[in-house]
């Protein structure tokens, strides 16, 4: 699918911008020091909408660092992309005091690649921790990557609330169950919650750093591991941008498979969360038919793919797995019993006043405070923000089979539950009216060989069951690709769970986290 660039865009673009519609990407440079009026301008257009902040380390080709600055035009399936060069110097001036969404962008600019943000609020390091080296910036190209810096003995410092009564709870970074490693720092008085400060970082495994090391199918495998339980998502946003890239098009069968995929993922990772959800309440009954219902897509998985979490599915070009005509009428068949099934379970709990007293106005969410972080996703839709790169970006058969959006106004947990209810029963909709009008022909492209592009950039964004996930790949002078950079939806999502948790009981932290359950991995990357 190819795009023009719509006339309401066009007063961002100078004459020397680059634009490939197969690329979906229009870049262009701006100067140094009028960077901030341009981001300030098309930030605070509602057309566009800020996806990614990122840096490339192109000192061996040109002599200077690129910042870029990737915003979406929703609905348009076009990508602004304004970037600064910086030369001889380390730093870029921060658009961090105006935009709140760059914080961590930036922060995360700072911390890898050494370029100083000027004029950011809060510069401090993030995901590497205190035993990391200062000096030391793992994506810059001279850092080699099988290196083991020394230990630092660094220190970092929590924000601290002064006042009488108030006394501070360290919960994490193992936790009682098996969930992946984050320290949370509560300032409470008496059991009130008056500041939550997340810590994450532990998972840090050097993901970005991978990606420009390993060969083209060693890369489409690491984006399966972003985020586990978003292996399909992670790995479809990648191959997409390579397609576009490559000039690869999908088959139409294709595009349906993964479609019919990403949704199993959604419905799977929904059930579960409605059922722990539940379960955090001391409703068991819930809890237990929530993991039940989320197994039985898990096994549709591995009986439909041999992976049940989707892995090895997406290729570049389309998808290695088939439906054949008995499986897909099989499946529609379970499914239509598996909803039926979730409906009663939900009946269930509708009339438990217990359950329902426990999720209302708990961990409420401002929608000022979501909308200046950039929330996105579930937690953004529980507030009324109306965003989903089904819709927004269409890609796969979602120009053709188009979800219905769940938007809620109370950010609470309820909210969050219900929008997940909404989303399990549009998701079965969606995997039903794909494998009822699926085309005949192959799965996946032809391909004897993958050429990209020289010197260009592409996007791919998926709406994963958290929310958007980015990717933002650049090629260098050879067709080689320089850059590969992730922006998963619990990179914006994390910073405003202490906002949630403020004014709460501490007893309900466990319940409001689950309400995001956010990705560890998927943030420290």
């Amino acid at each position: 699918m190819t795009h023009a660039i719509p006339q309401k865009l066009k007063k961002y673009l100078p004459e020397n911008f680059h634009f490939d519609p197969s690329e979906n990407t229009a870049t262009f440079e701006v100067p140094i020091d009028t960077i901030v009026a341009t981001i300030k301008e098309m930030y605070a257009d509602e057309a566009l909408s800020l996806k990614i902040i990122t840096a490339t380390d192109e000192r061996n080709e040109s002599g200077y660092f690129k910042i870029w600055y990737v915003f979406g035009a929703p609905k348009e399936n076009i990508f602004l992309v304004p970037f600064i060069c910086v030369k001889n110097a380390d730093e870029f001036p921060s658009v961090s005091p105006f935009i709140h969404e760059a914080w961590n962008y930036e922060r995360k600019i700072k911390t890898f690649f050494g370029l100083d943000p000027a004029g950011h609020p809060k510069k401090e390091a993030m995901i590497l921790h205190e035993n990391w080296p200062r000096g030391v910036f793992p994506l810059r190209n001279d850092f080699n990557w099988q290196t083991r810096p020394a230990i630092a003995r660094e220190r970092y410092d929590f924000q601290k609330v002064a006042g009488e009564g108030i006394y501070e709870i360290s919960v994490g970074p193992i936790h009682a169950g098996i969930i992946e490693p984050g320290h949370f720092r509560f300032s409470v008085a008496g059991e009130e919650i008056v500041l939550l400060e997340p810590r994450l970082g532990y998972t840090h495994k050097g993901s970005v750093k991978l990606f420009g090391i390993l060969p083209l199918e060693g890369k489409l495998r690491l984006s399966e591991k972003i985020s586990g339980d978003s292996s399909f998502s992670h790995s479809l946003a990648f191959s997409q941008a390579i397609e576009r890239l490559a000039g690869i098009d999908v088959p139409e069968r294709a595009r349906y498979l993964r479609t019919v995929y990403a949704e199993l993922e959604r419905l799977a990772n929904h059930f579960g969360d409605i059922g722990a959800i539940m379960l955090d309440t001391g409703f068991n009954f819930g809890g237990a038919h929530g993991a039940r219902l989320r197994e039985m897509i898990m096994q549709i998985n591995e009986r439909t793919t041999g992976s049940r979490f989707l892995r090895g599915v997406n290729t570049i070009g389309g998808v290695t797995k088939d439906i054949a005509m008995g499986t897909k009428q099989r499946l529609i068949g379970e499914l239509d019993a598996i909803i039926k099934d979730f409906s009663e379970v939900i009946a269930v709990a509708e009339q438990s006043s217990s359950l329902i007293n426990r999720l209302k106005e708990t961990g409420v969410t401002p929608y000022d405070e979501a909308k200046n972080h950039g929330v996105i996703g579930v937690a953004g839709k529980a507030v009324g923000i109306n965003k989903d790169a089904r819709i927004d970006y269409p890609y796969a058969a979602y120009d053709r089979l188009i979800p219905k959006i769940p938007l809620y106004q109370s950010g609470d947990v309820y909210a969050r539950f219900h929008v997940r209810i909404e989303e399990a029963y549009a998701s079965h909709r969606l995997i039903t009216e794909a494998l009822k009008k699926i085309p005949d022909g192959t799965a996946a492209a032809a391909i004897d060989k993958i050429n990209l592009k020289k010197d260009a950039t592409a996007v791919g964004i998926v709406e994963g069951w958290r929310g958007d996930i980015v990717y933002f790949i650049t090629t260098g002078p050879r067709g080689e690709i320089s850059g590969v950079d992730v922006r998963d939806p619990s990179f914006l999502n994390w910073t405003i769970l202490g906002y949630a948790g403020q004014g709460n009981m501490v007893p309900d932290f466990p319940l409001i986290n689950k309400s995001f359950n956010l990705s560890y991995t998927g943030n420290d990357l």
